[in-house]
């Protein structure tokens, strides 16, 4: 098939990757403008950008994908499909409506609608998430469904194991997608449920919730989003590895400092912290933390 690509994220550059060698090779990829990243503020291209640049392919960085001028160079190049993955931005009509498109969500829909699929299934302790092909549509991830594929969720998975393993899975099953056209089927919306986008209160370690589910929390958002808690001196301590401990540990709310590594008081049982983050630091062992913070 003659394709258009949209993405943006390093998920959606690892996918384009794998449609680029295949028969469906896009004409152009299109993504979000360059932004300011990192304490520098310096402009950085987006992850797809870069991947269409190594890969020789026509790259435009519109403001908006709904333009005009966009619109006008896609009907130039008359795709069977337009790729969609996390792409970021709203696409409406008529762009929407003059073409099909195609989108990969890491889900399997019509659960983990949203910006943070990955995250959620993880953070609510699923045992097994996938990815789905469907035909994109005006609703959030609500369009018709034309392939999916599941992968387990191990108690060990963190954000970068499990969106490593869908981004390959995921580049598989859109290229048998357009190899093989299935039929879509809509989604069941009363089994829909929703993946907000990771808010930065959620970053922090809520002593006020199970020791589990805070330790499932670490998991989620590393290596890219990061959690912490909070010092007894006010700092915040990055948190990327942390472990539920059977035996009782300090009062609520409490960071103990005295053990060989920092122990998280919880609501229901303890977290000790084994991989961690001092402001403006780097990633460490925990027993490291300890040994340079006694000096």
């Amino acid at each position: 098939m003659r394709t258009v690509y949209l993405g943006t994220s390093e998920f959606a550059a690892a996918v384009l990757r794998r449609l680029a060698v295949s028969p469906h090779r896009p004409e152009l990829v299109i993504t979000r403008p360059d932004r300011p990243q990192g304490r520098g503020r310096r402009l950085a291209a987006p992850p797809v950008a870069q991947a269409a640049g190594e890969l020789g392919i026509e790259l435009i960085q519109p403001a908006s994908v709904n333009d005009e001028p966009t619109r006008a160079r896609v009907s130039e190049i008359a795709p069977d499909a337009i790729c969609v993955c996390a792409f970021g931005a709203l696409i409406k009509a008529p762009l929407l409506s003059e073409h099909l498109l195609l989108n990969l969500h890491p889900s399997l829909l019509p659960r983990w609608r949203g910006a943070a699929p990955i995250e959620r299934a993880i953070m609510a302790g699923d045992d097994h998430t996938g990815v789905s092909i469907m035909r994109l549509t005006a609703g959030l991830d609500s369009g018709p469904v034309c392939l999916q594929a599941t992968e387990p969720i191990s108690p060990q998975d963190t954000y970068g194991s499990v969106a490593a393993r869908l981004q390959a899975l995921g580049g598989e099953l859109l290229v048998r997608a357009l190899d093989t056209s299935p039929p879509c089927v809509e989604q069941d919306e009363s089994l829909a449920t929703y993946a907000e986008k990771i808010t930065p209160e959620e970053r922090r370690l809520d002593p006020d919730r199970p020791a589990a589910e805070l330790e499932r929390v670490v998991r989620a958002l590393t290596p890219h989003v990061g959690a912490h808690v909070e010092l007894e001196d006010g700092s915040w301590l990055g948190v990327s590895q942390a472990r539920v401990l059977s035996a009782d540990g300090p009062p609520v709310g409490v960071v103990s400092l005295a053990g060989p590594r920092p122990v998280l008081g919880c609501a229901q049982g303890s977290l000790e912290l084994v991989v961690v983050q001092p402001a403006g630091g780097r990633l460490m062992a925990a027993e490291d933390f300890l040994r340079g913070r006694r000096g």
